[in-house]
């Protein structure tokens, strides 16, 4: 009696083992993984906005539509912020777009992009709060919602994102648990000094400002005579000069990042842009040939307001209140001018060595030369015609690191090169008054 029971056991071995191989060889195209919510968090001084990225496909499961006023309307029902004691916020859905994104684990996708405000109640912490959130994720049970925080002022988080977790379905209730938002405490010292440290990456990084700047101060060690640039002048005179360039710059874009920033004048982008690179490309030609001898410092001010337009738009994407954008004006404009003095002392003991040297006419025609060619890209570029050139100029400004290396090694350079010279016509000058 026991041999058929045990044949039968036997059997039914025989036949799940292979079955369970075969599962777990199975190919992993066949679980097709889908793509998942994207909620990122802005946080303000009196709301919170939300940047939603939604998948097409499951989002038309959950809600049963892609119409934008639907959609509106679902979004809100599904959206639904509360106060840790309980009462709810305002949300206020804005505008509602199709677009194309791609996900590592899962290539190209058409997603719905949404902006939502969270507003709490009068009195409500910003910054404490409960998010009930279930967009797809109370029906397509297999979603998942990732929420992170993208700009957080109060904090010091003014670029990328920070997670605060994850929304999806509770298999063992089926229920989708609401997520308790903790931001900590904010201060204004923690934003202004984050935005001290964007203002300095933003100088660094910027490579159009900074080749301005640095074009400008090429031929401030020569005197031109005749249309050219002939003998140097006087190592105080260069720095004076240099110095007077310099200032008027920061002057000039101080002062159009003020009145764009806090008069909330706002500048299309791309003739901004095209002007910076149109001044850059005359500060090459002058550092061939004059063009403006001795009023660099004139030009580097007027050039300047539109330096400082560009940078308002850095500011004005982060929407700010009125008081923290009066820090982050002040702290923003501290960073540039400290990075932008550090680049402009390195760079001092080279631009005065190169003056003096043998080859320092063709090292400044082919230093201007290759910043009118970055400089003519760019102009092209922004004025409708992408290429290559401007493409590779861009980059540039991905590679800090190495340009502060040569820029910190040229100065050690120049000084050792300097100093050896001066010993040199020391010995002479003792040599000659030496009785015979």
């Amino acid at each position: 009696m026991r041999t058929p029971s045990l044949f039968r056991l036997l059997a039914g071995i025989a036949v799940a083992v292979p079955a369970t191989f075969l599962l777990l060889g199975a190919s992993p195209a066949s679980a097709h993984p889908m793509p998942h919510s994207v909620v990122l968090l802005d946080v303000h001084d009196t709301s919170v906005t939300a940047a939603l990225e939604l998948p097409v496909t499951d989002l038309q499961t959950a809600a049963g539509t892609t119409d934008p006023v639907a959609l509106r309307t679902y979004l809100t029902a599904h959206i639904r912020p509360v106060t840790t004691d309980g009462r709810p916020w305002t949300v206020t859905v804005g505008d509602i777009a199709m677009s194309r994104a791609e996900q590592t684990s899962t290539g190209p996708y058409s997603e719905v992009t949404a902006t939502a405000v969270l507003t709490p109640p009068a009195g409500a912490d910003v910054r404490h709060f409960t998010l009930d959130y279930d967009v797809i994720v109370h029906q397509v049970v297999t979603h998942i919602a990732l929420v992170s925080v993208r700009q957080d002022w109060a904090a010091g988080q003014t670029a990328g994102a920070s997670s605060v977790g994850t929304v999806q379905i509770d298999i063992r209730s089926m229920t989708v648990p609401p997520l308790t938002v903790d931001l900590g405490k904010g201060s204004a010292w923690r934003g202004f000094v984050a935005m001290v440290h964007l203002g300095g990456e933003h100088i660094l990084t910027g490579t159009d400002h900074l080749l301005f700047l640095m074009i400008l101060l090429l031929p401030a060690p020569l005197l031109a005579v005749r249309g050219r640039w002939r003998t140097p002048v006087t190592p105080r005179t260069a720095v004076t000069r240099i110095g007077r360039t310099t200032l008027a710059f920061t002057v000039g874009h101080s002062i159009a990042l003020a009145v764009s920033a806090l008069g909330h004048v706002e500048f299309p982008a791309w003739p901004v842009e095209a002007f910076i690179a149109a001044s850059i490309l005359v500060g090459a030609v002058h550092a061939v040939r004059p063009i403006f001898p001795g009023r660099e410092a004139l030009i580097a001010g007027v050039f300047g307001l539109g330096h400082g337009m560009a940078f308002s738009f850095t500011l004005a994407e982060m929407q700010l209140s009125t008081g923290q954008l009066a820090l982050s004006l002040l702290g923003f404009n501290l960073g540039i001018e400290l990075v932008q003095l550090l680049l402009v002392a390195l760079a001092l003991p080279g631009l005065l060595a190169v003056a003096r040297l043998r080859a320092g006419a063709a090292l400044r025609v082919t230093g201007a030369t290759v910043t009118a060619i970055a400089a003519t890209g760019w102009l092209a570029d922004r004025l409708g015609a992408p290429n290559p050139v401007a493409r590779a100029a861009d980059s540039a400004g991905s590679h800090t690191t190495p340009m502060l290396a040569v820029l910190a090694a040229s100065a050690i350079v120049a000084v050792l090169w300097g100093a050896r010279t001066r010993r040199k016509k020391d010995q002479t000058g003792a040599v000659a008054v030496s009785p015979g």
